[in-house]
């Protein structure tokens, strides 16, 4: 049976599982690491909903009086 676990790695390469784990007896496993972006994921999560009502007109028209003219 395959089993996905969340872990944390250090620098250092200490693991350190994110939930308990109970087995009853010693098992291989597999670590895949994953490149995180240095950006919150809930910055990432809310950028879509965020621009729906960021890039309306009625938005830029609000705002117009902050842009430089040029």
């Amino acid at each position: 049976m395959l089993k996905s676990i969340e872990a944390r790695i250090e620098t250092d390469g200490q693991v350190h599982l994110l939930e308990p784990v109970r087995l009853s007896h010693a098992c291989r496993a597999i670590v895949t690491i994953i490149e995180e972006p240095q950006i919150p994921e809930t910055a990432l999560l809310s950028e879509a909903a965020l621009g729906e009502d960021w890039n309306r007109r009625e938005e830029d028209e609000a705002w117009s009086h902050l842009q430089q003219v040029r």
